[in-house]
């Protein structure tokens, strides 16, 4: 399985448990009265949540509309005729399938043309919900790496309770069963770390290897090459970053389709976006630093070179080019241009078949999927015959030919597969997802809004056919703004059946800090310029209200992870804007995020607090600094995980106790199982939407009298 290579996706968003981040130890903070909070486990903490808990439930699950809700959203995630994503393995397809009967999951495998069926044969690998009643763990699926070339077997990250630090294991997919480590078999017990095949017997990997061998934000920064049936304390030091790296270090086996091994680079993450590369070639000679700009992400590497995206001008390159070294020439040569976005567009991923790269390019927020064929010496691209106007996303790609499956979607199209042989060029609709709600009556419509330093920021509306224009129509509003991550019309049916099959407007916003129109998007909201992604966001909501689309009694917003520094910070700065505001999983206290779980990693984005310069600047929009005791909040309702081991739940539980301290209307509400990613458990999952579309309902949909 060749992994796919998206751009945006930087340690914040991680949840594959192949560089997990940490759950650490803090020190609380001196003079804080709500500190308490931030031991996870405390039973002082624990016992507040439980309260917190049962208040919210009593609002939440008991409104009559839950249960409704939670069945709806259950019948959503659960169903049989959702799409089975693939993954390329040798010469078939695995997919690992949840439903009501497999809430862990179960690996399992089918051929292509049977795949192309609709009724595949799958034949099972793994059951999970087995294997967690067998062991007494709650286990649930966070990926897999298979040795090359014949991938039969295969380091499975193992999630205990759906969070991301992992168990590895070696599973044998002929046998159906792990190599036991009596026999040699590979096993890394539950951490933060990542491992990458070298041949049979030999992975390099990285993982904590003693007291202290983690960076400050819990990433391993010592990789090591591990023999097959070696006790792990005497593994060999391959290379080492330093302890006070953001992102640590990781290993990347570059090899051909028969799997022979061409060369290793190490990757060395100082902070989210300042990497440093090295090039190791085995031996006894030291890996050799390539020349790279250290605001760059590694792609696929094949026909010998290795692809990359640059986040800043570079020799005569521009920001957000996709390039090429030829892997013999590496440390000496000269990169060459593969891809160069216009001001308009953005590479969102990059992914290879055997012979091909395939680029998936937002183009004004809207998707298309270009193929690379190498002809006469160069990259010549083409454009693959996909739906317009959509969001398209490379799912899986082969190692071992030039196939491909992609999937088109929008706000109202539901979500469709296409097989694609890059070699030939053609495309073809293999599977379709049903509608999950009625979108007859909606209309999709993208506007622009004007922020306050005259800049122009897109977002989308879904909003009814025939709806008044005159601000009564309840609207919920979308915003992320960090991380170079950008945002698509995506097709949501949890959100289609809950809230726009009964009236309710949608808002996906596209503003700056985002990677919608490249690394310059997403610079401009950089640390010092926070303020323009909060700006930006504000300046929809005026536009919003300006064309009478809603109003300040009737607009919601909904943020989680670095979204919920956008709504948290919008509640401060603007509470007379919105009457809901969902905050999820959020940092909130920004004055010490970089102390809590793996927020250190993330100074690359927010800067440093410790920092006097950073600390001013961020200290004029932390929303747990700033609320203030008189002024009159919107009922926010905030929600986060215990188990929560990338952003500290702490966040979010500080954040309500000083709602409460204030005597300011919260609600809060404390998943005890689960990790970041939300969607480990369908039935937990569905819960988790039934209150939040409960909530909305109460605060922009009910009555005056009865939203208070």
């Amino acid at each position: 399985m060749r992994p796919l290579i998206a751009f945006a996706t930087l340690a914040f968003l991680l949840g594959s448990g192949t560089i997990a981040c940490a759950q650490l130890a803090v020190k609380p903070e001196t003079g804080d009265p709500l500190s308490y909070l931030e031991d996870i486990h405390g039973q002082q903490a624990l016992d507040w949540v439980k309260g917190q808990n049962a208040r919210t439930a009593l609002r939440l699950e008991g409104d009559k509309r839950f249960e409704p809700y939670r069945q709806q959203a259950l019948a959503i995630f659960t169903a049989k005729d959702r799409i089975p994503y693939p993954e390329f393995r040798g010469e078939g397809l695995d997919n690992v399938w949840q439903d009501k009967t497999h809430t862990h999951g179960v690996w399992r495998r089918t051929t292509l043309a049977s795949y192309r069926t609709d009724a595949p044969q799958w034949d099972e690998l793994l059951d999970l919900d087995a294997l967690s009643k067998a062991e007494g763990k709650s286990w649930f699926w966070k990926g897999a790496r298979c040795l090359r070339p014949e991938e039969r077997y295969c380091l499975i990250d193992l999630s205990n309770g759906g969070g991301d630090s992992v168990t590895v294991r070696e599973f044998d997919t002929q046998t159906k069963s792990f190599v036991a480590p009596d026999a040699g078999g590979f096993v890394f017990t539950n951490g933060k770390q990542s491992e990458a095949w070298l041949d049979k017997d030999t992975l390099i990997a990285g993982r904590e290897w003693g007291p202290g061998a983690l960076t400050n934000s819990g990433y391993a920064y010592i990789l090591k090459m591990v023999k097959r049936g070696q006790p792990l304390s005497t593994a060999t030091t391959v290379f080492e970053g330093k302890a006070t790296d953001g992102g640590g270090a990781r290993a990347r086996v570059l090899s051909d389709p028969g799997g022979k091994v061409a060369g290793i680079i190490f990757e060395r993450s100082i902070t989210d976006y300042d990497v440093l590369y090295f090039l190791y070639q085995g031996g006894k000679d030291a890996p050799a630093p390539i020349e790279m700009p250290r605001k760059s992400r590694l792609g696929p590497y094949l026909k010998g070179q290795v692809t990359f995206t640059i986040q800043e001008d570079w020799k005569g390159f521009k920001a957000g080019d996709l390039l090429a070294y030829d892997l013999k020439d590496i440390l000496h040569g000269q990169a060459k241009l593969i891809l160069r976005p216009t001001d308009h567009q953005t590479i969102d991923q990059v992914s290879a078949t055997k012979d091909h790269i395939l680029v998936a390019l937002l183009d004004d927020v809207k998707g298309k999927v270009l193929d690379f064929g190498w002809e006469g010496g160069k990259w010549t691209p083409k454009t693959l015959d996909l739906p317009k106007l959509s969001a398209v996303s490379i799912r899986a790609a082969s190692d071992d030919s030039d196939s491909a499956f992609i999937t088109s979607e929008s706000f109202l199209d539901p979500t469709a597969l296409w097989f694609t042989d890059a070699k030939a060029g053609s495309v073809e609709k293999v599977k379709a997802l049903p509608a999950r709600f009625d979108g007859s009556k909606d209309v999709v419509e993208q506007h622009w809004a004007t922020s306050k330093d005259g800049t122009k920021i897109p977002y989308f509306l879904v909003r009814p056919l025939h709806m008044k224009m005159d601000g009564s129509t309840p609207t919920q509003m979308f915003g992320y703004g960090g991380f170079l991550i950008s945002e698509v019309p995506a097709y949501k049916p949890e959100m289609g059946k809950l809230w726009l099959e009964k009236g309710g407007a949608y808002v996906l916003t596209n503003i700056r800090g985002g990677g919608e129109f490249g690394p310059k998007w997403h610079d401009a909201a950089l640390r010092e310029n926070r303020q323009r992604a909060f700006d930006d966001f504000a300046a929809v909501a005026q536009d919003l209200f300006t064309r009478k689309i809603t109003s300040p009694r009737r607009l919601g917003i909904y943020g989680r992870s670095n979204g919920g520094v956008l709504t948290s910070v919008s509640m401060t700065q603007h509470p007379e804007y919105w009457n809901a505001i969902v905050i999820e999983s959020p940092l909130v206290d920004m004055l010490r995020f970089n102390k809590l779980s793996a927020g250190a990693s993330w100074m690359g984005e927010y800067g440093d607090p410790d920092v006097p310069a950073d600390r001013a600047f961020i200290a004029k929009y932390s929303a747990y600094q700033l609320l203030k005791k008189g002024v009159k909040y919107p009922e926010p309702y905030i929600t986060t995980n215990t188990e929560d081991d990338r952003v500290h739940p702490s966040h979010a539980r500080k954040l309500a106790a000083k709602l409460e301290s204030l005597g300011d209307p919260y609600l809060y509400y404390e998943n005890t199982f689960g990790g970041h990613a939300n969607d480990a458990d369908p039935e937990l999952n569905a819960r988790r939407w039934a209150r939040h579309y409960v909530y909305l309902d109460q605060k922009l949909v009910d009555g005056d009298k009865a939203q208070q």
